[in-house]
């Protein structure tokens, strides 16, 4: 059963020691489809008009992502934020992809599209 962008937005990060495996990971890219797998990191860039905007959704998802206590690596310039989401507790510490990555990603995508809407 696939999920929705919605439905994982709606769900809540909790504690997580297994990775997904790649057949879950493709499943959840299909409800994000500007995302994707980056060197073992789910990630995105975002584009805007310049370096106060950027800095404004850095500050954004910064409250949403500190809600869910699931920090993503940020490299802002001045009119681009790239995002990447990995989970270090899973695979015995290694890292790896989790469902909180594709829940985080979701929520951070909400946010620039409530920006982008207003």
């Amino acid at each position: 059963m696939s999920i929705t962008a919605n439905e994982l937005a709606a769900r809540r990060c909790s504690h997580q020691t297994d990775a997904l495996d790649e057949a879950a990971i493709q499943s959840h890219l299909a409800a994000l489809p500007d995302w994707k797998v980056d060197g073992g990191k789910l990630a995105r860039s975002f584009g805007f008009k310049d370096y106060y905007q950027t800095l404004a959704f850095v500050n954004a998802i910064a409250w949403v992502i500190h809600a869910e206590d699931h920090h993503p690596d940020l490299a802002v310039s001045y009119n681009r934020c790239g995002v990447k989401f990995d989970t270090h507790s899973v695979n015995s510490g290694k890292g790896g992809l989790s469902i909180n990555d594709f829940i985080c990603a979701a929520k951070v995508d909400a946010v620039f599209a409530q920006r982008a809407a207003s």
